[in-house]
């Protein structure tokens, strides 16, 4: 709707996982590498987590792309995890074997061992990536995690399990011991700082064709304020600013056009908060 306007190609704010908008923040580099070295090395599992919105799904979409270009794994990827644990390892079956699976979960897993045994000998490595993991609501599907990273040999697993959610997975995995020991990595995604949601902005802006100076300095002080530094909100923030800006026939957006919209948003019962003082820490 606005695209001809500001001189760009698409629009660059939208809230899809569209690996080529992906920002590499400092912090999105080295989650990407701790995940690609989990799988690469053939480990248990992997845990990240991050606020609603901070790019943990994106960063799943471009680990699942790398992994498809090297054509050395066979993945998995499970989109709601609220399932029951039957549910759960059929669908897992039948992701990896393409065709329908058993409702008996001793045949299930006699499946599993030799689909993960297969494709071992073919030196190929089997991974499971399952989004929005906080959402599980059968606890006995964290049980199945643990069974599952029994398939392994003397020296390796026999599959690799990425979980990614919302920083409550990281104290459902912490409160179960046998679990929480074989993470290879934990990563939590902090909020975006000042400079680097500038360099967001612009970055997808770049990505999206523009050449041109769309937002005014003071206007980017304004989407990190008013967004929390989380690329979700920043992108609503940028999309809508740029709607008004179309509208009001702007030259660029200003601080007061990101401030109506914030304004707007806020009136919804938009939850959008000042960026914490104290981000949660990092560990391995």
């Amino acid at each position: 709707m606005y695209e001809t306007y500001w001189g760009i190609k698409e629009k660059p704010f939208e809230n899809t996982p569209d690996p080529r908008f992906l920002y590499y923040s400092g912090q999105h580099k080295e989650a990407l590498a701790r995940m690609l070295y989990v799988v690469r090395e053939h480990k248990g599992a992997a845990l990240l987590t991050g606020e609603y919105g901070s790019g943990k799904t994106l960063l799943s979409r471009v680990l699942w792309h790398e992994l498809q270009k090297e054509n050395q794994y066979q993945s998995v990827f499970i989109l709601n995890p609220r399932l029951s644990g039957l549910e759960f390892i059929q669908e897992i079956v039948h992701q990896l074997s393409g065709s329908e699976v058993s409702q008996s979960k001793i045949e299930l897993f006699h499946s599993l061992h030799k689909i993960l045994y297969s494709n071992h000998n073919i030196n190929r490595h089997s991974v499971i990536m399952i989004d929005e993991a906080q959402a599980i609501v059968d606890k006995d599907i964290f049980e199945e995690l643990r069974l599952l990273l029994n398939f392994q040999l003397d020296n390796a697993f026999l599959l690799t399990i990425v979980l990614l959610g919302q920083p409550e997975l990281q104290n459902a995995v912490n409160n179960l011991p046998q679990l929480s020991q074989r993470m290879a990595v934990k990563y939590h995604l902090r909020s975006l700082g000042e400079a680097e949601v500038k360099d967001y902005v612009n970055h997808r802006l770049e990505v999206a064709g523009n050449t041109r100076k769309i937002f005014e300095e003071e206007a980017y002080k304004e989407i990190y304020f008013s967004s929390g530094g989380i690329p979700r909100r920043i992108n609503t923030i940028c999309d809508l600013s740029l709607l008004v800006g179309y509208g009001n026939n702007l030259r660029a957006v200003d601080k007061d056009t990101v401030a109506k919209v914030r304004s707007d948003l806020e009136g919804q019962g938009n939850d959008i908060q000042p960026p914490p003082s104290s981000p949660l820490q990092k560990e391995i």
